[in-house]
């Protein structure tokens, strides 16, 4: 086998088992009650790989947050923006893993579309480790987790979206377009998310 191949297969897998909890396993929660949370089957369409992902989101960031980050990205380039996105404060929400209490999410954003879809957007750092920062392979410069999450279905409370795992974010100066490139061939598909409903709320 290639080294190069096995190598950034490896990578990959790596990045995915640092965010997705295998089946079966458990993880902290926050204290505080999320206003939303979000229970998500996951499958890596490079791997195969399939787990569970959690996603609490406990505030929607404010516009001004996303006009920051952008004029930091189109002045000062990606690695300012990696430094002003984990800057944001209060954290929207967190991602549990399966070894930590969460992952704090920086920035996440509720829309409705057409239909009364509700499209809900994440994006955070991604802990870069200190095994994969030695060896200096080209997934540092995948620095963001991003994801799209779209709720149409039983009254917004079942959909499905999509997550880069890593990602990298750069300001084309020529187009005046933001570019998101993934690490890997496609995001990790989201399928079966389900809205999970706090017992004192449910009818």
């Amino acid at each position: 086998m290639n080294s190069n191949l096995a190598s950034k297969s490896w990578t990959r897998a790596a990045l995915l088992a640092s965010l997705v909890v295998p089946l079966g396993s458990s993880s902290a929660h926050a204290k505080d009650e999320p206003i939303l949370y979000l229970n998500c089957f996951t499958i890596s369409m490079d791997t195969g790989q399939s787990g569970m992902l959690e996603i609490a989101i406990e505030r929607w960031s404010d516009p001004s947050v996303l006009n920051n980050l952008k004029a930091v990205l189109v002045e000062q380039g990606p690695a300012k923006l990696r430094t002003a996105l984990q800057k944001v404060k209060p954290r929207a929400g967190f991602i549990p893993t399966s070894n930590s209490v969460g992952w704090d999410i920086h920035y996440a954003r509720e829309s409705e579309l057409p239909g009364g879809v509700k499209k809900v957007v994440i994006a955070t750092d991604r802990p870069i480790g200190f095994w994969e920062a030695r060896a200096d392979n080209r997934s540092t410069d995948y620095e963001f987790t991003l994801a799209e999450i779209r709720l149409d279905k039983k009254g917004g409370l079942e959909g499905e979206g999509k997550l880069v795992t890593a990602a990298k974010i750069t300001y084309n100066k020529e187009t005046k377009q933001i570019e998101i490139e993934n690490y890997g061939n496609e995001p990790l598909r989201l399928s079966d998310v389900k809205v999970q409903v706090p017992k004192d709320k449910k009818k």
